[in-house]
């Protein structure tokens, strides 16, 4: 009798915690490290994968500005955009640039502020440029003609076959069609300079072509990360990796233009290790279609965030999220599905990312009721706790931030104790505000021990790894590096586990 009692009393309480238990707790928080620059190209972690690049400063979203060598004045395109072209400003702003789509190595669409693409008027004599439509095609392709002395120094060929030239400071025409000199006094040559430029999966598919983009990345996809990596991640303490993908794996092996096939085997190969090695797998849509925040990181064409504007592209990465949870369902490895990495706020809506989470959070359920849905803070101006209520609504949900001291001027004077003390009070703070005992469990899914103090020596970036150890660790999900390898030293976890940098 006391036995059945027993049993019936463990019953009971097991059935009570399956209804409390709308929040199910992780077992224990996961010391993770991101598998940067693998499946999703970032130039700055592996910068030699676009050496073979013809024009390799001129790609997919290069914002160039052009300066009249005849008027000293910088092309730009009336209110933004809509108008004509004018040669009329001295001191270039955001207003004066140009991102381009490449179209050959030496062919080019330039899009102006408000997203119109430069082109010929068509009314007149068709000679007169503007900005006023949307959509890029023949009669919006330049040819940027560089001087063999001076690479910075340029004519445009226009789609009539004429250089454009800049007859005055209101009139920029596209009708010179003598040889050049390439002196002061030829209005057609501008002064090019490149104030920004895109290194990810877009530029390096559309830079190199398909054929010879297929074997770049293959190669880089098959030597980058291998087993010994997984088998190194484990030996060190590390429990988990949040490997980024782009939302084109699940057209593998045939992805939409310019993307090319084969990180989906990657992916699987991934899965294959890290089940061999206990470690646990969270799967991360780093790149959304169209762009979820404008970085190279996201698979931008040209830095305009365009996801989230559509019903089709929420739609399209809800499709993604259901096909990798269904691929990996089953394999005890997966741990968490990531819905969207860094979105970026006020180009992502809330409504927009409230929506998709919500039908991101169904995907993942029809294949399993175990996996973690991890939903994404978003950058730029918006409240860290905005997706707390939809998040407590569900079972097994995290909310992820990211803490970098870097990327604003906030931290460029800080000393080593100050950056230290900066984690200590201020991460503490940002993290103990999305930290709640009812609420979704907690992940610092990046951070780094790399900032911007020079001549900082192995003693201080010790310390300032463990301060962020010490202050993510209470994170109630865990924390991820940001990356396994990476060209510069202190962004690279291999690289600082093996010079005594960082110790879990």
């Amino acid at each position: 009798m006391a036995r059945y009692s027993m049993r019936w009393s463990f019953c009971v309480f097991l059935w009570l915690l399956s209804l409390s238990g709308a929040r199910e707790t992780s077992s224990f928080k996961y010391k993770a490290v991101n598998l940067g620059g693998w499946l999703v190209t970032e130039g700055w972690i592996k910068p030699s994968l676009f050496d073979g690049i013809p024009n390799k400063d001129l790609l997919d979203g290069t914002r160039i500005q052009l300066m009249s060598v005849t008027q000293r004045k910088y092309l730009w395109a009336e209110n933004g955009g809509g108008t004509v072209i004018v040669a009329n400003r001295t001191n270039p702003s955001r207003w004066e640039r140009f991102s381009l789509w490449r179209i050959t190595d030496s062919s080019f669409s330039m899009r102006v502020f408000n997203r119109q693409f430069i082109g010929l008027d068509k009314q007149g004599e068709g000679i007169n440029l503007v900005a006023v439509t949307n959509i890029s095609g023949p009669s919006e392709t330049f040819e940027i003609v560089r001087n063999d002395d001076d690479k910075n120094r340029v004519r445009i060929k226009a789609p009539n076959g004429q250089f454009i030239q800049v007859r005055t400071e209101h009139l920029v025409t596209a009708d010179f069609s003598a040889n050049s000199s390439w002196g002061d006094d030829d209005p057609s040559v501008f002064v090019m300079g490149i104030t920004r430029t895109l290194r990810g999966e877009f530029q390096i598919t559309n830079g190199y072509g398909r054929e010879k983009a297929t074997q770049i990345l293959q190669e880089h996809w098959k030597t980058f990360i291998v087993d010994e990596d997984f088998k190194f991640v484990s030996e060190n303490g590390l429990t988990a990796v949040r490997i980024p993908v782009g939302w084109w794996i699940a057209s593998d092996p045939t992805p939409p233009w310019p993307f090319i096939g084969g990180s989906l085997q990657a992916l699987d190969n991934a899965f294959s290790w890290a089940r061999k090695y206990d470690v646990k797998v969270i799967i991360d849509l780093h790149a959304a279609p169209g762009s979820q925040n404008g970085w190279e990181h996201s698979a931008s064409r040209d830095g305009f965030p365009d996801w989230g504007r559509t019903e089709e592209n929420i739609q399209q990465a809800v499709d993604v999220i259901e096909f990798l949870t269904a691929r990996y369902a089953k394999n005890p490895s997966l741990v968490g599905v990531q819905l969207i990495n860094e979105p970026l706020s006020p180009g992502v809506s809330l409504e927009a990312l409230n929506k998709y989470y919500k039908a991101g959070y169904d995907a993942v359920r029809k294949h399993s009721s175990t996996a973690y849905v991890i939903m994404a803070s978003r950058l730029g101006p918006a409240d860290s706790k905005e997706f707390l209520p939809l998040a407590s609504g569900h079972t097994n949900t995290v909310i992820d931030v990211h803490f970098y001291n870097l990327f604003s001027d906030v931290y460029d004077n800080m000393t080593v104790q100050e950056n230290i003390d900066f984690v200590q009070t201020n991460r503490s703070r940002q993290l103990n505000a999305v930290t709640t005992s009812n609420g979704p469990l907690t992940f610092v899914g990046e951070w780094v021990a790399e900032w911007r103090v020079r001549g900082a020596t192995r003693e201080d970036y010790q310390r300032f790894a463990k301060a962020q150890l010490e202050v993510y660790g209470r994170a109630t999900f865990g924390w991820a590096y940001w990356t396994l390898k990476n060209v510069n030293n202190h962004w690279s976890l291999e690289w600082m586990i093996k010079n005594n940098y960082i110790k879990f």
